[in-house]
């Protein structure tokens, strides 16, 4: 069964604009340190940034009957398997909301200029 669905699409350069006008102050309200890391060690760091944005405000979407008052953008963490594909840490109130009962993908897409993903919310078990 599916809880929600959740869908964002950003222009990388206004994640780039944010980070060139606000730096290390945008950066630590949105992302996690692994994020940081992560972004930081790519040529196109934006798009990763972009990236990860989208994902959290796509997941907000899709836990809009769920999302609890006082989570932060920090309580979502974007990682990329092995093989790319990248996945969802949730932390605090959002991580007890979806498990252990509920299971979050999602599907990151970009060109040039911008970065779309889609999150999803349901159950392991399909019902």
């Amino acid at each position: 069964m599916i809880f929600g669905i959740g869908v964002d699409i950003i222009e990388i350069s206004r994640i780039k604009k944010s980070i060139e006008k606000f730096g290390d102050k945008f950066l630590n309200k949105i992302y996690t340190e692994k994020e940081l890391d992560y972004c930081e060690t790519k040529k196109n760091k934006f798009q990763h940034y972009a990236a990860r944005f989208a994902a959290k405000e796509a997941i907000y979407k899709a836990m809009s009957t769920g999302w609890k008052k006082g989570a932060t953008w920090k309580n979502i963490e974007i990682y990329n398997e092995p093989n790319g594909m990248p996945k969802v840490r949730l932390f605090g109130e959002l991580n007890d909301f979806v498990n252990p009962d509920k299971e979050l993908q999602i599907s990151m897409s970009h060109s040039d200029n911008y970065v779309a993903v889609v999150a999803i919310l349901y159950t392991k078990n399909g019902n």
